[in-house]
């Protein structure tokens, strides 16, 4: 019998075929046949003028492809985000660098995507293609003729196409799809540019290719001098500077703010129904980036989270937070529904996330960890963000016994015990917060309410006979969320390294976990929790088991270092919304953690 969590035989590339670009407000994804099949215009949360990953007929697409037989590898220009993948037929090698270009002064106003397209040895002909899509059915291309040529118009975006040596076909303005085409063809040492360019209901700037391939080389320095400012001195360097950089790419530039994926819909079950729109800022996201970031001695990136974090709570809700913001820092609510297909058919397509309006009480540990981060590492708060730092710690004292919704953002409230550890997070960290005159309240009343969380946990969420805290009160399910108030000081004794055991003989596949118990049977496992697990058991002591672990978890990533939300343990294939920030985040914060607490083991 199938798999019913597996994929259907249905269009649709492998999700671990792309690798991803970006320039500090969105992001494109580039499979291995060179082709762009998901880039938002302009912005990374914009209705997708390119969205054939979840529309295979009417999702619209960037090709760029030999026209003969060909194999391919790619990577990474070393310490950047800029592509390079080389194409190799029979007649000859080519090389293809794909950039998201910045500009002299920081992030273009616009959109412009360049590809490069050189030749190595022998003749490479190359077929390009420019086809927009319907913004998953909210809008009809059409191209306009100008007196600078052809302007594909979809809405209010506006996209051209220039270049150097790309042969652009006269476009036919009546043909049934809308579609830019041509040719390149490569000889040794030379040097082709296709670019593609983009605004949003503003007018539309066509740039010299020139230009443009000086701006790929300004790119590439770019990248780099950003890398050059990262410092990790510790094991797993690579992958630790690649998930680094994959973080970057998911930190919205206009804002500060941090993206949980960079798309929508991309389904965690074959069973379809769990596809949900990730390109939002969750709270937890902001915690766990600013906690790597400053590990990585990285300045701007932890400030401009921190301020975009502390206002969108005081002007959206203070003293509650939400789950989750949109990307300017403005609450979003409610789900709608677009008319497209989904990723191999797997639908739905949506806009949108149920969870926001959600009581999440572990949101509160993670708006304290931001700030103890940011304090502890020298820095002062404002007193705005002082101020609500001790209504927040108050709501706490107060809410700590109401049911919630979990981390996992499930329908049912009820007594999670991840939660109530979150709780005790945060009021840890008030106190300490206090005690260095950053947070003004009543530490005494924290610190005993603190105390009182964790007798609650230790009568209620502790299940002896299983040897682990369990998910909720009174349940005998398990929950991999607990792994991390290791981490968080809350327990790294005998009780978490029997819950570590437990969570792997009940809810592991190998290294790989689901979420809790009875995940199996409607999803695959979660990454990041088995990134917690390494974690975790280092915090324990259990040094040797978390080291080779991390080992074998490097292997999930694909061939350029990405990572998705989930695994199927049984094959490997990816699933869920990527490049996924927690899962990135996981993998960094584990590797600082490991740093950290078991410096000798790596020696």
């Amino acid at each position: 019998m199938a798999d019913p969590n597996s994929a259907p035989d249905a269009p649709g590339e492998p999700l671990d075929s792309y690798a991803a670009i970006g320039d500090g407000r969105t992001i494109a994804l580039i499979g291995r046949r060179g082709q762009i099949d998901w880039m938002p215009v302009p912005d990374i949360g914009a209705e997708p003028v390119f969205a054939r990953l979840l529309d295979d007929d009417d999702g619209g697409c960037i090709e760029l492809e030999p026209t003969t037989e060909y194999s391919v590898t790619r990577r990474y220009l070393p310490g950047t985000n800029v592509l390079e993948t080389t194409f190799t037929t029979a007649s000859g090698v080519a090389r293809v660098t794909d950039a998201l270009v910045v500009g002299v002064a920081g992030r273009l106003p616009w959109c412009e995507l360049g590809r490069r397209v050189e030749g190595v040895r022998g003749e490479v002909s190359f077929a390009w293609r420019v086809q927009p899509g319907t913004k998953l059915g909210t809008a009809s291309p059409w191209i306009e003729t100008t007196e600078r040529g052809a302007i594909i118009r979809c809405g209010d975006t506006a996209i051209a196409v220039v270049g150097d040596g790309h042969a652009p076909d006269e476009p036919d303005a009546a043909a049934a799809s809308v579609v830019l085409r041509g040719a390149i063809d490569t000889t040794p040492d030379s040097r082709h540019l296709l670019v593609v360019v983009a605004t949003h209901d503003e007018p539309l700037r066509l740039p010299d290719p020139a230009n443009v391939d000086r701006g790929i080389d300004r790119t590439i320095d770019s990248w780099r001098m950003w890398s050059r400012e990262f410092s990790y001195d510790g094991p797993w360097a690579n992958a630790v500077q690649r998930s680094a950089l994959a973080m970057k790419l998911l930190v919205y530039a206009p804002t500060g703010a941090i993206v949980a994926a960079g798309t929508t819909s991309l389904p965690e079950t074959g069973r379809g129904g769990k596809n949900w729109d990730y390109r939002f800022a969750w709270v937890r996201d902001v915690a766990y980036t600013v906690h790597a970031l400053v590990g990585f001695g990285l300045r701007e990136e932890t400030h401009a989270a921190l301020s975009w974090l502390s206002r969108a709570i005081r002007t959206h809700g203070s003293p509650d937070p939400h789950v989750f913001y949109g990307l300017d820092g403005v609450p979003t609510d409610g789900v709608e529904f677009r008319d497209a297909p989904g990723w191999k058919g797997i639908g739905p397509v949506v806009v949108g996330n149920p969870a926001q309006g959600q009581l999440q009480l572990g949101v509160y540990g993670d708006v304290f960890a931001v700030c103890r981060t940011y304090v502890d590492e020298g820095n002062v708060l404002d007193h705005g963000t002082a101020r609500l730092l001790g209504e927040l710690a108050d709501r706490v004292c107060d809410l700590w016994r109401t049911p919630d919704s979990g981390m996992w953002e499930l329908p049912e409230a009820r007594h999670y015990i991840s939660s109530k550890m979150g709780c005790w997070q945060a009021l840890n960290d008030a106190v300490h917060l206090n005690e260095r005159g950053q947070a003004p309240g009543r530490a005494e009343r924290w610190a005993a309410e603190r105390e009182r969380i964790r007798a609650w946990i230790d009568e209620h969420g502790w299940d002896e006979e299983q040897g682990a805290y369990v998910m909720a009160a009174g349940s005998p399910d398990l929950d991999a969320s607990v792994l991390l108030h290791a981490p968080s000081g809350f327990d790294r004794g005998e009780r978490m390294s029997r819950t570590i055991d437990a969570l792997t003989r009940q809810l592991g596949v190998g290294d790989l976990l689901y979420r809790y118990s009875g995940a199996a049977a409607e999803e695959h496992t979660f990454l990041a929790c088995a990134f917690w697990r390494a974690g975790a058991l280092a915090c324990v002591g259990r040094y040797d088991e978390a080291i080779a672990s991390m080992d074998r978890l490097m292997e999930t990533a694909n061939d350029v270092g990405i990572l998705p939300e989930m695994i199927d343990a049984s094959d490997g294939s990816f699933w869920g919304n990527l490049p996924q920030a927690l899962s990135h985040l996981a993998l960094v914060t584990t590797a600082l953690t490991i740093r950290e607490v078991a410096p000798d083991s790596i020696a």
